[in-house]
C-alpha cells in the first residue's frame, strides 16, 4: 500500500469551536495549534496545509498559572533607539486579551509562510458571542 499525501486541493476543513473560560493558556494553545495544524486528522502532511479552522471564544477568561499574571512580560520593539515597551500579562488580558492566546498559539506552529496560513484560520474573540455560527462549528471541550 502507498502512502497517501493531502493535496491542497483535496483537503475538507471544518469549524471547531474552543472555550477558553477558566482553562490554562499553554493547554488551550497546545490544542488549538494541534487543530490549526491538522495533526488530528489521518491525512496530514507536514508540507500542506491540512488544518481546521479554529474559533476560541471567552479570551478574557483565560488562566494563567503561578505568578504568571505578574512576572510574565510581552515585550515589543517599535525598531528605533529606547523603543522597547514591555507590558506584563495582567496588562495584557485586560486590554487584549485575543493577543495573549494567538501569542500562545503562534509559538506553537512552524514560523515560515505555512505557520502564518494556518495562524490566519484562528478567530479569537473577548466575550462568548462569534460571528460564525453559518459554518455550523463543532464544540470542542
Amino acid at each position: 500500500m502507498k502512502t497517501q499525501f493531502a493535496k491542497k486541493g483535496e483537503i475538507e476543513r471544518k469549524w471547531y469551536v474552543f472555550d477558553a473560560k477558566d482553562k490554562v493558556l499553554g493547554r488551550l494553545a497546545t490544542k488549538v495549534a494541534t487543530y490549526l495544524r491538522g495533526k488530528n486528522k489521518p491525512v496530514f502532511t507536514p508540507n500542506v496545509d491540512t488544518g481546521d479552522f479554529v474559533v476560541v471564544v471567552n479570551a478574557g477568561k483565560i488562566r494563567l498559572t503561578g505568578k504568571k499574571m505578574t512576572d510574565k512580560v510581552y515585550y515589543s520593539h517599535s525598531g528605533y533607539i529606547g523603543g522597547l515597551k514591555a507590558v506584563t500579562a495582567k496588562e495584557r488580558l485586560n486590554s487584549k486579551p485575543e493577543e495573549i492566546i494567538k501569542d500562545a498559539v503562534w509559538g506553537m506552529l512552524p514560523k515560515n509562510r505555512l505557520g502564518r496560513a494556518m495562524l490566519k484560520k484562528l478567530k479569537v474573540y473577548k466575550g462568548s458571542d462569534h460571528p460564525h455560527a453559518a459554518q455550523k462549528p463543532e464544540i470542542i471541550q
